[in-house]
């Protein structure tokens, strides 16, 4: 029998050769110097041996436990070279097999199946961005607590929707993994309950880019007086508060600027809206028609005071739009999740145009013309992909939100 002082004496020869241990086991010993250990044994008749693992990584007393090992499949009546080559090959399939992947081909044949490319394109970022913490990881081993982990990261930016909807996806990309034979469990279903609950006096609004591309069709073809249709065409464009949209005043607008500057009604502050080029079009196209008030959306029954505050709530209700779809508030919320979950420009850069309070590092307010050149860039890359939603294709995003140094 073999001892570690023989082993180590063991000098590389001419020819590889072999030195017994005991039951079946020996050490090989190359030309290189480099030695193995082998297990020698009669499978169905025929001399069989198999490489359990090399010296001195694998010591004297664990190749005799793997001997044993061999010996106990070979008395089953299994073949132990081919167990540990399907156990290879398995584990090489679970080390690919990983969230990431399995989400991407699911993913892959929602798109076949007809999911819109919008949706495609916001849960791939979900998986991407949001669950990047267990992306990578091999999907069998992807416990509660781990996603769970990845799940608190969303929930403690104050996305707390997003965090829901990234925890239901992972749950139907486990199902898909359960299906295909890659997993034995779900663990997003052990987490119903675990995430804060969403807030439920959030104003109605449309979030899908397809259901947007509706929307937005049917405000074009509103038919009611032309300041109600302008300030529902612009309402998606700027995203201000329904009550700062009805009060705009031609003073306060440069259209040469591209600017429409004036105080937030929440926090008392000046703020700076970047008008894009659809929404300088859109207010020079009013201009002559009720430039003469001080107010750009006038009332119908006067010049001298702004229109309704249920103007733009009753045109969304003429045109099918009812409370539980889309407010005029909900143009805000439709804006901040899209921005964020689709184009992926900065959240601060959403916020401050929201006219949030936005805070520096010492606590104090940011003024009015932070990120004043991103946020114009990111003003102009939302209207232009409003546009090709309107035109019915959400799977255009625009260029100038990926190289203007506004994105994430």
């Amino acid at each position: 029998m073999l001892t570690d002082t023989k082993l180590r004496s063991l000098k590389p020869k001419a020819k590889i050769y072999r030195v017994a241990d005991s039951n079946g086991l020996c050490i090989e010993v190359r030309t290189s110097g480099t030695k193995f250990w082998r297990y020698r044994y009669r499978y169905a008749g025929k001399p069989t041996m198999a490489t359990l693992g090399e010296y001195p990584a694998m010591g004297l007393a664990d190749a005799r436990t793997e001997r044993d090992k061999a010996r106990a499949l070979l008395k089953a009546g299994a073949n132990p070279v081919y167990v540990a080559k399907s156990e290879r090959v398995a584990l090489a399939d679970r080390t690919e097999s990983t969230f990431g992947v399995i989400a991407g081909e699911w993913l892959n044949k929602r798109a076949k199946e007809g999911l819109g490319a919008g949706s495609v394109l916001r849960e791939r970022r979900l998986v991407e961005r949001d669950m990047a913490s267990i992306k990578n990881i091999p999907i069998a081993d992807v416990t509660a607590p781990l996603l769970l982990a990845s799940l608190r990261k969303i929930e403690t930016r104050g996305a707390i929707e997003t965090a829901h909807r990234a925890r239901s996806l992972a749950g139907r990309v486990f199902r898909y993994a359960i299906a295909t034979g890659r997993a034995k469990g779900n663990p997003a279903a052990d987490l119903v309950g675990a995430l804060e609950r969403p807030q439920t006096t959030h104003f109605a609004s449309v979030t899908d880019p397809d259901k947007v591309g509706e929307l937005l069709r049917a405000l074009y073809g509103y038919r009611g007086t032309q300041a109600v249709s302008a300030a529902i065409k612009l309402a998606p464009l700027v995203f201000v508060r329904p009550g700062e949209l009805r009060r705009a005043r031609w003073a306060d607008i440069d259209l040469e600027v591209r600017e429409w500057r004036y105080t937030a009604t929440k926090t008392g502050t000046p703020h700076v809206v970047p008008l894009a080029s659809q929404a300088v079009d859109i207010l020079k196209e009013l201009q002559p028609i009720t430039g003469r008030s001080e107010f750009v959306f006038p009332s119908a029954r006067g010049l001298k005071r702004p229109m309704s505050e249920n103007a733009v709530t009753v045109a969304l209700r003429s045109l099918g739009f009812d409370g539980t779809t889309m407010t005029g508030h909900g143009f805000r919320a439709m804006a901040r999740t899209i921005l964020d979950e689709v184009l992926g420009f900065r959240p601060d850069f959403i916020e401050h145009q929201l006219a949030h309070a936005v805070r520096d590092p010492n606590g104090r307010a940011y003024n009015r013309t932070a990120h004043l050149a991103e946020r114009r860039k990111m003003m102009q890359a939302w209207a232009d992909y409003l546009d090709t939603l309107r035109e019915g294709d959400s799977k255009v995003v625009p260029i100038t939100s990926k190289k203007s140094g506004a994105s994430r």
